[in-house]
């Protein structure tokens, strides 16, 4: 199969933009319909929704980000025989780009559900068009082509904040560093921006958003706006942790109506991690932001819906349907609730703590922090397996990691293939049975001391940046009064009920169903579990099999 050499802020050489066999376009014509467009005509602009696919059979068409300036940014020239759209057509999220006719001639146009048909019955064209969305949403945020910007500073908590919510939602957005480019203030002044405003997020070139919560930059984005919030939904997931997004796969699949609530990005723990590599099927690794992604594409392949940004309060559990109630006092239905919502890493009993949160101290190690302590030392905290992912993806480009550990040794907590690499690293020093006593600095972090509790001895360095993974707490105040926890707050699911299921029960709950019926808890949120993306992504499956059943009795 030849592709078009055509000018591209893209790599025309991928399987970005694939040309269709007459064979292929013919099933396509089978569900869409043929017309003439001429030069000139738009087809689609940023921040449409539900727009139509394309397929040009004689037509020519460049596919152009307008930007605030007026002027155009050329992206791609699709030639006859090239197809339109990128992954928000599986999404159903607003459009990114404007598509401007160049050449007369023919267009096959299908519609969103059109699409969706295709993809869900076809497997050839399926797996050309889905590659090929994917790929160019990947490069859309590589080159930062987008409808939004971010003035903000690397060094401000609230700037980090943002950034890790659009990239982990693999959402494109141009950055301006504030503290770099001098040429930044012509925008503040134009959008009337004053200092204590930063961060700011311009959305779709007009709307100025002054630090932004995930809530109120979600909702201008529109990545909530293919959401019926009226429709009474067989299953309602909380969490797009592995655990929820498996959920969402298997029940989307399985022609379930299905709708995932995330507060902040598809991943949860997991999606911060920098690389898995005793999960099945890849070899050499694969990062947790990575896996997400690709889980919620399938998911959403099969037409199950995200809601994103907003979080899930209070679940309303005296009757059927059960009503979930989000940070905004909307409301849910659903007859089946999959409790994904997770767990939090433990923060140690630091007074000044939270003044330091993403400005020296992190929750996550991805690339984008990584590169804020670049050529430095660090510290990690914690030792599971995350600590140990973060510690050796660190010590690639920091000039040591200094790795804290409470307990005696890591045998308990860690899988050995990792303390061998741990052990091996001549960057990475573990020290155990060692905490952090204090933190100081005055803007930004800039000392740390800790503690050996073997010798008591106390000491400080001048380390600007900690990593911290330890311990866990689950998300399950949103759940008080509805169903049966242990005492640290995690969920009892079927025989850890121990008999004390509710009274709506006329059966013994199934292995994973809560102390209510029909609502069932998976991953870390649940008491039990074994904190692995493997048994999480399987416990999200079985789940969708006893929402089956759960929903079968009525």
């Amino acid at each position: 199969m030849s592709t078009w050499p055509v000018p591209s802020a893209l790599d025309a050489n991928t399987q970005a933009f694939p040309v269709l066999t007459e064979a292929q376009i013919k099933r396509l014509r089978a569900v869409g319909k043929c017309h003439d467009v001429k030069v000139g005509d738009v087809l689609f602009q940023p921040g449409d929704v539900n727009i139509p696919f394309f397929v040009l059979i004689s037509a020519a068409m460049d596919i152009l980000q307008p930007e605030i300036s007026g002027a155009e940014r050329l992206i791609v020239a699709h030639p006859p025989g090239h197809f339109t759209g990128e992954i928000a057509m599986i999404s159903g999220q607003r459009c990114l780009v404007r598509g401007r006719i160049t050449k007369a001639g023919e267009v096959l146009e299908l519609g969103p559900e059109a699409l969706r048909s295709i993809v869900a019955r076809d497997a050839e064209l399926s797996e050309i068009l889905m590659r090929a969305f994917i790929l160019r949403r990947v490069e859309l945020v590589k080159s930062s082509t987008s409808n939004v910007i971010l003035l903000g500073s690397r060094f401000c908590a609230n700037t980090l904040r943002i950034r890790e919510f659009l990239a982990r939602n693999t959402y494109p957005y141009s950055f301006v560093d504030l503290d770099d480019d001098k040429s930044a203030q012509a925008l503040l002044d134009r959008f009337e921006v004053k200092p204590h405003d930063v961060p700011v997020v311009i959305c779709n070139g007009t709307t100025v958003l002054r630090n932004p919560t995930p809530q109120s930059l979600a909702d201008c984005l529109g990545l909530n706006e293919n959401v019926d919030q009226q429709q009474v939904r067989d299953v309602v997931i909380v969490g797009a942790g592995p655990s929820g997004l498996a959920a969402a796969v298997y029940a989307a699949s399985e022609g379930l109506d299905a709708l995932v609530i995330e507060a902040e990005a598809p991943g949860g723990q997991a999606g911060s991690s920098s690389k898995i590599e005793n999960y099945l099927g890849f070899p050499t690794g694969v990062s947790g932001q990575e896996l997400a992604t690709r889980a919620l594409t399938q998911a959403q392949k099969f037409g199950a819906k995200l809601m994103v940004g907003h979080r899930v309060v209070k679940l309303e559990c005296e009757k059927r349907p059960y009503r979930v109630q989000l940070d905004n006092g909307q409301e849910l239905a659903a007859r089946a609730v999959v409790i994904a919502s997770g767990a939090q890493y433990n923060k140690p009993p630091l007074e000044n703590i939270t003044k330091f949160e993403g400005q020296g101290v992190y929750y996550g190690a991805t690339f984008m922090e990584a590169q804020l302590c670049e050529g430095e030392e660090v510290i990690v905290v914690g030792g599971g397996n995350s600590a140990g992912q973060a510690a050796v993806f660190l010590s690639q480009t920091t000039t040591k990691v200094h790795m804290l550990v409470r307990a005696k040794n890591l045998a308990d907590t860690m899988s050995r293939y990792l303390i061998q690499r741990l052990e091996d690293n001549p960057k990475i020093e573990l020290r155990y049975q060692t905490e952090i006593t204090a933190l100081e600095g005055e803007r930004q972090l800039e000392r740390v001391t800790w503690q050996d509790k073997k010798s008591d001895k106390t000491s400080t360095h001048n380390i600007h940046h900690v990593f911290i993974m330890a311990g866990a707490s689950p998300h399950t105040k949103w759940l008080e009064g509805c169903v049966a926890m242990d005492d640290k707050g995690f969920i009892l699911t079927g025989r850890d009920l121990n008999g004390t299921a509710g009274a709506a029960y006329t059966r013994d709950p199934q292995m994973l169903e809560t102390s209510l019926p029909a609502i069932f808890a998976v991953g870390d949120v649940r008491s039990g579990n074994v904190k692995r993306v493997a048994s999480a992504v399987g416990e999200g499956a079985i789940a969708i099999h006893m929402v089956h059943r759960a929903l079968a009795e009525g």
